[in-house]
């Protein structure tokens, strides 16, 4: 059965639509009530807080706004760590299944009717990237009914809930349309069983030794033959000239590579419909490998094939970079573009690195949300996008912009500013020295090599301070081209990512060029 659903999401970056899948335990119920379970287990898990805006003027006083505010629709705005989060339940807000207030210790949802139904928070087990998955238990306050609810991605998700045949078919389905899977499970508790779990959990919590270990243990006692409630799928829509500025990117030499913890379906179809990867390029799909020997002949099925771009998982890179890193990392670059999907934030700033040794050139990391900090500083230069993700990235990163679109003025026009301008001061400071140093050496040697300074006192202080500064400063407004120019012609950016070594012969030439006039 199929739950389909349109909501706006007020994210700049985004538009998300919601699918749910709702599947059929073993115990026979009806349709409404197998729905109704989904959706309330959809309202529960999560880390979504609502926040009432103050009714009240500003001469009120806040207690009388908290206590004024009788959970008003209109009042009401939603705020997460995830936007995925926020859509997922302003999507079951549409359904009539309302969040109206949460705090520390309970949640309450405002059904159609106006009833108001309140849930104890009792534990919450928090995301993390290398459980990829979040868990919640509630007790609600009518039933007394302690319930343990849990969400998260398909491959981690799969072993912990109950046997069914539908669940890797539609996560396939979605992700080929482009969505962001995430599986419902949930799992009944009774008093005496929570109980025991809470004593354990408890415990493990004050270990001295292996915590973390023994914490992760007791939890996993608890993720054991969950029922699989529904799978949902969420759309993130790419933002405005998304896609003339990654052209814009490839037509100046630059190479993109795309880290992403999504499927490897979902962020085939991303780079597809960001044009990522050209109408005229093959997609080359690096199989799932787990020995050396699997990679070496995935490797050389890949090196036979030429201007594709790579799709590569997160699980076969890591096995690829531990016994063939350099011949990787070698055919890797010759693609036009590579994308690394199911990759963690960890591997995200190892990739940054491994190029950054292999190939000796400067990367760019680009990213919106706390997992990509790490791959942010691990690169020569980072620029983090705000959004709905929050600011953790454009606080860790050098550059800090709203769009992505603003990238292709960033690097087109005032990178390349930066860098003329950078490469003249170089050669002006160059030259300035070469004529006061071939002076004194010229006078020295005349007087026998006495240690005679040709200009004394402020004429040599203000030679490299005021006689000369104005060129420095006129520097400052220095273009060679408009900035409309530059970012019409991208190819010329192009041009100056080439290098040019300079040779010692060559130096010498313009060296001597620079002395002899005077």
């Amino acid at each position: 059965m199929k739950v389909q659903s349109q909501a706006t999401n007020n994210n700049a970056s985004s538009t998300p639509s919601r699918k749910v899948q709702s599947s059929a335990p073993k115990v026979r119920r009806t349709v409404s009530s197998r729905v109704h379970e989904a959706v309330k287990a959809i309202a529960l898990c999560h880390n979504v807080t609502p926040v009432y805006e103050s009714r009240a003027g500003v001469n009120y006083e806040t207690e009388y706004a908290e206590v004024d505010q009788d959970f008003c629709d209109e009042n009401r705005t939603y705020q997460a760590s995830s936007p995925d989060e926020v859509a997922l339940v302003k999507w079951t807000e549409s359904v009539g299944l309302t969040l109206v207030n949460r705090d520390l210790t309970s949640m309450q949802l405002k059904t159609p009717s106006g009833q108001i139904l309140t849930f104890f928070i009792l534990q919450i087990f928090p995301f993390t990237s290398e459980s990829k998955r979040m868990g919640i238990i509630v007790r609600e306050e009518s039933s007394g009914e302690i319930t343990f609810y849990m969400k998260g991605a398909d491959v981690a998700m799969a072993s912990i809930v109950q046997y069914n045949d539908w669940l890797e078919e539609e996560c396939g389905n979605m992700a080929r349309e482009g969505l962001r899977t995430l599986v419902v499970a949930k799992k009944s508790l009774s008093e005496e069983q929570y109980q025991d779990f809470e004593n354990r959990y408890n415990q493990a919590k004050l270990s001295m030794h292996d915590r973390t270990l023994k914490v992760a243990a007791v939890v996993e006692s608890l993720e054991r033959e969950m029922e699989l409630l529904c799978l949902t799928g969420v759309e993130d829509q790419l933002q405005a000239d998304v896609r003339p500025t990654l052209e814009m990117l490839r037509n100046a030499g630059i190479k993109i590579w795309m880290l992403t913890g999504d499927k490897l379906e979902t962020a085939t179809c991303i780079a597809k419909s960001s044009h990522l990867v050209s109408r005229n390029q093959d997609i080359h799909i690096f199989r799932l490998v787990s020995s050396r020997s699997e990679a070496h002949l995935e490797l050389n099925a890949f090196r036979r094939k030429h201007d594709c771009t790579l799709v590569i998982a997160g699980d076969s890179l890591e096995v690829c970079l531990k016994y063939y890193e350099h011949e990787f990392v070698e055919l890797a670059c010759q693609c036009p573009a590579v994308v690394c999907c199911r990759c963690s934030p960890t591997q995200k700033a190892q990739i940054v690195k491994l190029l950054q040794q292999h190939t000796g050139k400067r990367t760019c990391a680009i990213g919106d949300g706390g997992n990509d900090v790490s791959m942010i500083q691990a690169a020569d230069c980072g620029i983090g996008i705000e959004g709905k993700e929050g600011k953790q990235a454009s606080l860790a990163a050098d550059f800090s912009i709203t769009q992505f679109k603003h990238i292709g003025r960033l690097l087109m026009v005032h990178g390349r500013n930066s860098y003329k301008r950078s490469a003249a001061l170089g050669q002006f400071v160059i030259h300035r020295g070469l004529i006061i140093s071939t002076m004194q050496a010229v006078f020295s040697s005349v007087f026998y090599f006495a240690s005679v300074p040709l200009y004394q006192g402020f004429l040599m202080v203000g030679y490299a301070t005021i006689y000369t500064m104005f060129p420095v400063f006129s520097l400052v407004l220095d273009q060679d081209v408009k900035p409309e120019t530059a970012l019409l012609y991208p190819e010329l950016y192009k041009d100056l990512t080439k290098g040019r070594s300079l040779s010692f012969k060559t130096f010498l030439i313009w060296v001597l060029i620079s002395i002899i006039p005077r």
